[in-house]
């Protein structure tokens, strides 16, 4: 039997979100008060990342048996990531220029308050591509799970699969307690993901109750050439690549739809990385390739962020009356493709990068920012979205390169005719 329509995590998600913009329109004040929701439920999610991501990889590695495997896998997962980053990246420069949604604007850079942005500025300044290299390994083995951070633990869960595979037999014991580990996390992960509703209603009547509908009147071509850019890299980028891989871009929409809604509603696309990487194993790509590719996404593939920040980086030259030649134009694609690495695992990481970026590109003033900041949170989500599908059809990309992809069942998946996956209703379980 079919359950009742209100009882879909996805429809629920839905609702919430939906009467949180109304909420936050009409009584801005109390939608304000619903911050504590959302963030408690980002919260819940981020608590269990960590050992999601550990089990995944230590499990994955160990299973795989061949540390040449593993290698090589994430090595075509690093080229792919950087060849449609900065395919991403290009777009976002060329619809800048094309559209040019900062012209006529004519802002006079002294009327900006530096200090609206001063935070985000001293973030970004300490955030350099070595810095980030070096902060991927961890003060302590353990101080990595503690500290929650998906590349420290990215990093231990790699070391620890390749050694429990160079124990062989002596490891097996240590192996089983962690695919129980696992099975105990995801359990974990069904019961944390029926408050999405609650997290996705807070967060949105936060957001519309603290910035308003009104706040972006004025950037209003700003936001919908972001998102109407993001959208079309989605549907025919991505859906390209999708279409070679062998599956429907649109299918696969609709089959990850319970976990766009929760990062549409949360504004974090962390908020739903253990359901998705659960959804593409049951989908028919290797538990190995899973664990590896998405957690290395999140990091290292933000499609969405890089539409951003080449896209708002001309909307401020443009706005400020700053001309820009060819030479700064690849100066700013160069730098953004490091600094989209370097800032990715910082709070606000969107805004961070773009601060980093225009930090090294001095012709553009960093005051410039402020101009965005008030519609910086309405972007957010589009960014999101954008990264959390991109790192789907990465997984899936990959895993077929590997030829390890179940493209027969994947597509049985995605129709909805593959029964038995419990693939649709796994967050809700």
């Amino acid at each position: 039997m079919r359950r009742p329509f209100y009882k879909i995590l996805y429809v629920q998600v839905l609702m919430a979100v939906a009467v949180g913009i109304v909420l936050g329109y009409a009584f801005p004040h109390a939608g304000e008060a619903m911050k504590p929701l959302g963030d408690g439920f980002i919260k819940l999610v981020k608590m269990i990342i960590a050992p999601v991501v550990f089990c995944t990889v230590v499990v994955g590695i160990a299973n795989m048996g061949d540390v040449k495997k593993v290698g090589r896998v994430g090595g075509k997962a690093l080229l792919y990531f950087e060849t449609v980053s900065t395919l991403a990246l290009v777009i976002g420069l060329l619809v800048g220029k094309i559209v040019q949604p900062g012209a006529g604007f004519n802002v006079d850079v002294s009327t900006l308050d530096p200090k609206s942005v001063a935070t985000f500025t001293s973030q970004a300044h300490h955030s350099s591509f070595v810095d980030f290299l070096l902060h991927i390994i961890p003060d302590t083995l353990v101080g990595a799970l503690a500290g929650g951070e998906i590349l420290q633990v990215l990093f231990v869960a790699i070391l620890t699969g390749f050694a429990l595979s160079a124990m062989g037999e002596a490891g097996t014991p240590i192996l089983n307690a962690i695919k129980a580990a696992e099975q105990l996390i995801f359990t974990i992960v069904a019961i944390v993901m029926r408050a999405a509703p609650v997290g996705a209603f807070g967060a949105m009547a936060f957001t519309i109750g603290a910035y308003g509908l009104a706040s972006i009147g004025n950037l209003l071509e700003l936001v919908a050439t972001f998102y109407l850019t993001a959208l079309l890299f989605v549907l025919l980028v991505l859906g390209l690549i999708a279409r070679v891989v062998g599956f429907n871009i649109f299918k696969l929409l609709r089959y990850i739809r319970e976990e766009l809604l929760i990062v549409l509603g949360t504004s974090s696309s962390e908020s739903a990385l253990p359901a998705l990487m659960r959804k593409l194993e049951q989908a028919g790509a290797p538990k190995g390739v899973v664990s590896l590719v998405v957690p290395t996404g999140y990091s290292f593939n933000l499609d969405g962020t890089n539409i951003y920040m080449t896209l708002a980086t001309l909307f401020i030259a443009q706005a400020t009356n700053t001309p820009l030649t060819l030479e700064h134009e690849l100066m700013i694609l160069a730098v953004a493709m490091l600094t989209s690495k370097g800032a990715a695992a910082v709070t606000g990481g969107g805004f961070i990068t773009l601060a980093a970026t225009l930090e090294v590109v001095p012709e553009i003033p960093v005051v410039g920012m402020a101009l965005i900041l008030g519609v910086d949170r309405f972007m957010s989500e589009c960014r999101s979205l954008t990264n959390f599908v991109g790192n789907a059809v990465a997984t899936l990309v990959v895993a077929r390169w590997e030829g390890e992809l179940d493209v027969a069942r994947l597509n049985a998946v995605l129709d909805g005719a593959e029964e038995g996956t419990g693939a649709r209703e796994a967050p809700a379980a």
